[in-house]
C-alpha cells in the first residue's frame, strides 16, 4: 500500500464554467494534487461534459496534474489526443473496453499513469489478470454522468476487496474514489484504504473552496483518532 498521504483532486465538472480560469487558480493555490477532468460523450453516460479544446485551456493554466477521466464509448481512438492535451493520468472504463490489457499498454506507451475505472455494479474481481498492468483504479462511488450524487455505501467493501487483491501484486496501486466525497466520509475511505478522493460538489459549492480542499486533505482515517 502507497506510504504517501491521500491524494486531492478537485473534479472540475462542478466549476463554475463561466469563470473557469478563476476556479483553477483556486485549485493551484491549494493543497489539492491533481485536477480530476471528467470527458463524457453522451453515449457511455447520460451527460455530455466538455472536449479536448476545454481541456487543453484548463492544461494551460494548471500547475497540477490532470487525471483525465474518459466516460466514453471507444476510448483508444482519443488515448493520444488526451496525452496530446496535457493529460498525466488517462482513466478509461472496464465497461467501455473489449480489450483492456491492450489499452492500458497503449496508455503507458504514451508515457501517462494507467487508470481503470469501475461502475458502481461492477466487481473488482474482474480486474483480477490485469491488476498488475494499473497503476490506478477508479471506483465510481455514483453511478457516472452528474455530480452532486449520493454516495453509494458498497464502496468501502469494494475498497478494502481491491486493497486485498493488489497486495503483493501491486502494492502501488492507487485507488481512487470517485462521487459523493466529503468532509463526511473522507476518513471512513481513508480507512478502507482510498489514496485519492475527488471531490467535486463538496470544493467548489463550498463558501471557501481553498478551505474545503484543506480539509479534505488534512484529515485522516478513522483509527488515528482513536
Amino acid at each position: 500500500m502507497p506510504t504517501t498521504k491521500h491524494l486531492i483532486a478537485p473534479s472540475i465538472l462542478a466549476a463554475d464554467f463561466a469563470k473557469l480560469y478563476d476556479d483553477i487558480q483556486i485549485v493551484n493555490n491549494s493543497e489539492a494534487d491533481w485536477f480530476h477532468i471528467d470527458i463524457m460523450d453522451g453515449v457511455f453516460v447520460p451527460n455530455i461534459s466538455f472536449g479536448f479544446p476545454v481541456m487543453q485551456a484548463i492544461a494551460k493554466h494548471a500547475t497540477k496534474p490532470l487525471d483525465v477521466h474518459l466516460m466514453i464509448v471507444d476510448p483508444d481512438r482519443y488515448l493520444k489526443n488526451c496525452k496530446d492535451s496535457g493529460a498525466a493520468v488517462i482513466t478509461v472504463h472496464y465497461e467501455a473496453c473489449t480489450h483492456l490489457h491492450r489499452t492500458l499498454t497503449a496508455i503507458k506507451e504514451l508515457g501517462c499513469k494507467a487508470g481503470v475505472a469501475l461502475n458502481p455494479h461492477t466487481p473488482v474481481s474482474l480486474l483480477k489478470d490485469v491488476i498488475g498492468n494499473i497503476d490506478l483504479v477508479c471506483i465510481m462511488s455514483v453511478n457516472p454522468g452528474f455530480g452532486g450524487q449520493k454516495f453509494i455505501e458498497q464502496t468501502y467493501a469494494k475498497i478494502k476487496e481491491l486493497r486485498y487483491l493488489s497486495s503483493e501484486i501491486n502494492d502501488s496501486l492507487l485507488i481512487e474514489i470517485d462521487g459523493g466525497v466529503g468532509i463526511d466520509n473522507a476518513a471512513k475511505l481513508i480507512e478502507a484504504g482510498a489514496d485519492v478522493l475527488v471531490a467535486g460538489s463538496s470544493v467548489f459549492s463550498a463558501v471557501d473552496p481553498t478551505k474545503a480542499v484543506r480539509q479534505l486533505k488534512n484529515i485522516g482515517p478513522i483509527a488515528s483518532h482513536i
